[in-house]
Order: C-alpha cells, then structure tokens, then sequence
C-alpha cells in the first residue's frame, strides 16, 4: 500500500498564489490586443457601387456612378440630396465605415454633387448593382436621345427599363430649386430613388432626380444628364 502523503497549507496556498500570478501576467499581456481586436480597430473594408447607398450623419444619397480624376476616384450623388449633408460620407449606416469626403456640390440649377473617395482600403468598381439582377459594368458616358432605351435603378422601385422620351426639360421642385437640362423618361419612381442611376446598355446618361406619379398608378421620371456633370468636375467614367 502506498503511504499517504500529507500536503503543507502553506505550499497549497503558495501554488495557489503562483497560479494567479502567471493567470494575471498572461492576461495583461493578452489584454489591450484582445481589446484591439473586439474593437475592430482594423476596420472593415467596403465595396461601393453604382446604385448603393452612402450615409452622412445628416442624411444617405444614392451613388449614381463612380467616376476619376487620373488617379482620385469619386461617386456621383445627386446635388439636392448631398447639400447640407456634411463633409464625411460612411458605406453603413452606423457610421464605422468612412470613405469619402464631399468635393463639391451644384443645386439648384444643376442637381449633382461629387464624392471624393479617401479610403484606400475599400474599393470602388466602375459597375451598378441591379439588386437581384446582378451587376453592370458601366463603361462610357454619353448625352440621351429621344426614343433611346433607358434603364434605372432605385432604392425604393428596383430595376426598370423602358423609353427616353423628353430631353432638355426644367424641373422646379419648388423652393427656388429650379433645375435645368433634364431629360425625362416613361418609367416611373417613387420617393427614395433619388440619385440612381440610369444608363442605356453600358453607357451611363444619367441619375434619378425626381418624378411624377408613382408605380401603382403609371408615371415617369426626370434625371440630371451624368455628360455636363463629368465635364464640370474633370471625371471620366471607368
């Protein structure tokens, strides 16, 4: 029979208070990385697209198109929306993600304004999303023509294609914002698909600013040309 050893308190509680110290030098060492990593302080990355939204602490806008300057890429929001937004725009709507200042603004008499993107880290296709359709690459840009097919794409409506069928129209959206130079369509939209995009194919003609009656009852819809818009801001579609 093996003899029965008896153990020392004092050795029980000295083994007891080394077990704490490693515990509380292991954990001080795991400590602030650990935090790091709960906080997320390598912040996500985004992907913005034509058709997805941006967020401000005063509002969100559609991005239109994404466009460049040489190197400098920016998104193309509507004017109405951006003004009185902020300088700082997010890809969520928590406001952790940020990615672009704004560059400029022209509304009234125009209804556009420019993101400059800042983040490198997150990218920036030169495409709209379709929702559930997919994506298109949007590679030109060019002025729309009477009868020219036309689609576009809207937070609150989706997908549509349909006919251009005005250009060169004045919208006064009331409040002294009178714009001017718009085209018009026969397809219709509804409130929130202001700053979608429109394009014919892969060519980009325009965004959303507006429109009549809705998509229960028939209407159409106005855009600002994206041409005259890349032109003021030195962009070119890619």
């Amino acid at each position: 029979m093996n003899p029965v050893r008896s153990v020392s308190p004092f050795r029980t509680v000295l083994r007891a208070a080394l077990a704490l110290v490693l515990l509380l030098g292991w954990s001080a060492t795991l400590g602030p990385d650990a935090r790091a990593g709960e906080r997320g302080e390598a912040r996500a990355s985004a992907v913005v697209r034509g058709g997805d939204t941006l967020h401000s602490a005063a509002t969100r806008c559609t991005v239109g198109f994404n466009a460049r300057s040489g190197a400098a890429l920016y998104g193309l929001v509507s004017g109405r929306c951006a003004q009185g937004a902020g300088g700082t725009w997010y890809a969520d709507s928590a406001l952790t993600t940020p990615v672009g200042v704004t560059a400029g603004v022209s509304y009234p008499g125009n209804d556009y304004a420019a993101v400059r993107y800042t983040d490198t880290t997150s990218s920036y296709p030169g495409e709209v999303s379709l929702g559930g359709a997919g994506a298109r690459d949007i590679t030109a840009a060019a002025d729309p023509v009477v009868g020219q097919q036309v689609c576009h794409v809207g937070r609150t409506t989706g997908y549509r294609c349909g006919t251009v069928q005005a250009v060169n129209v004045t919208v006064n959206y009331g409040g002294g914002g009178i714009v001017y130079g718009l085209f018009r369509s026969n397809l219709c939209s509804e409130p929130g698909d202001v700053g979608g995009p429109a394009f014919s194919g892969g060519t980009a003609l325009g965004i959303i600013t507006g429109g009549s009656g809705n998509c229960a009852s028939g209407g159409f819809t106005y855009y600002q040309p994206v041409v005259e818009w890349l032109s003021a801001y030195g962009l070119s579609i890619y």
